[in-house]
């Protein structure tokens, strides 16, 4: 994830993405450097808009956490009747079960 960050912190300083300067980022920040990661990650971020991706995460972000905090409290009712319901269903099981054996 570092080697992400250190990428967007030198896009946002307006220079180009290339293994020295992310290198150089990522010794600054006292991280032990992977040359493997950073060619990696330089040519992943080839002909990638990072301005359109940030955005794009940005508004999808937001627009998910209200479905989340609103429907959670009726998930947790929801699990607690089913439970219940399970519970009850099996209790009664277990019993006929027993009976069987005593005929």
């Amino acid at each position: 994830m570092e080697y992400i960050y250190a990428a967007m912190l030198i896009h946002k300083a307006g220079k180009p993405i290339d293994e020295a300067t992310l290198k150089k980022v990522l010794e600054a920040a006292g991280v032990a450097v992977d040359e493997a990661r950073v060619k990696a990650t330089v040519a992943a971020l080839q002909g990638v808009n990072i301005d359109e991706a940030i955005e794009k995460a940005a508004v999808a972000a937001p627009a998910a956490a209200p479905a989340a905090e609103g429907g959670a409290p009726e998930a947790k009712e929801e699990k607690k009747e089913e439970e219940k319901k399970e519970e009850g269903k099996s209790k009664e099981e277990a019993a006929a079960g027993l009976g069987s054996l005593f005929g």
